[in-house]
């Protein structure tokens, strides 16, 4: 109501300056960029994708929330890729899960559970911490390891998140336990995990972490390798 007043009040002041005429200026229009950050699918191949879906770059990588060098990736390379690449829409990022181990299934049962945007924080925190919350689990006295893995399919992953401290990192990026407790004894989750796993073995990978360009298989594992072949697709 202020801002209509006011607009108004100049309007009249303007009308009582019988000699002088004013021209008002058009707005600039600003060209708004798009932060193709925000953006996020999930890809017919099950995997998690971040970014602009038409960009020139479309970069995959098959990786392991339990995998060390995956760890190093993610400390050392994902904020010069979001920022250089997937942000500006160059580039689209898309992480498949390649199940490497029972800890690991637990993690990412987790991570996903709540889709694609909320993944990769998810998984940044659990990248951070991954030294600790799997010594948390293999540093488990035997008795109690011993029954952990007595229990029944159903019930283990759950174990296992608890013992890893996985349901607080759920809460803190919106995920109750109750959800996260469905995610872990989901069947149909476990199960498209796999998929993706046997789909990757199919394309000839064997390790973590693994890189497509393109759809091209690359020889790279870190930022110092994988950059020079981005450059090289975006040109």
């Amino acid at each position: 109501m202020r801002r209509v007043i006011a607009a108004l009040a100049a309007g009249l002041a303007l009308t009582l300056l019988p000699t002088v005429a004013s021209a008002a200026k058009a707005p600039v229009k600003r060209a708004t960029r798009t932060d193709w950050t925000r953006t996020f699918a999930v890809t017919p191949e099950g995997g998690f994708r971040m970014g602009n879906p038409k960009a020139k770059i479309a970069i995959v990588e098959y990786g392991s929330l339990t995998c060390p060098h995956c760890r190093h990736f993610a400390e050392t390379a994902m904020k010069p890729l979001v920022n250089k690449y997937v942000r500006t829409g160059k580039a689209s990022y898309e992480f498949r899960t390649f199940v490497l181990n029972g800890i690991d299934l637990a993690a990412t049962l987790v991570a996903r559970c709540n889709g694609p945007s909320h993944f990769f924080p998810i998984a940044e925190r659990l990248y951070a911490t991954q030294p600790e919350w799997i010594a948390k689990i293999q540093n488990m006295p035997k008795e109690e390891q011993d029954k952990l893995n007595a229990l029944p399919e159903s019930e283990l992953l759950f174990a296992i998140a608890k013992a890893g401290g996985f349901l607080p990192v759920a809460a803190a990026h919106g995920i109750p336990a109750a959800k996260a407790e469905a995610c872990l004894k989901s069947d149909k989750q476990a199960n498209g995990l796999m998929k993706i796993v046997q789909s990757a073995t199919s394309l000839g990978v064997k390790g973590t972490p693994t890189f497509f360009v393109n759809g091209k298989q690359v020889d790279a594992n870190d930022w110092a390798t994988l950059e020079p072949l981005l450059k090289e697709a975006g040109s």
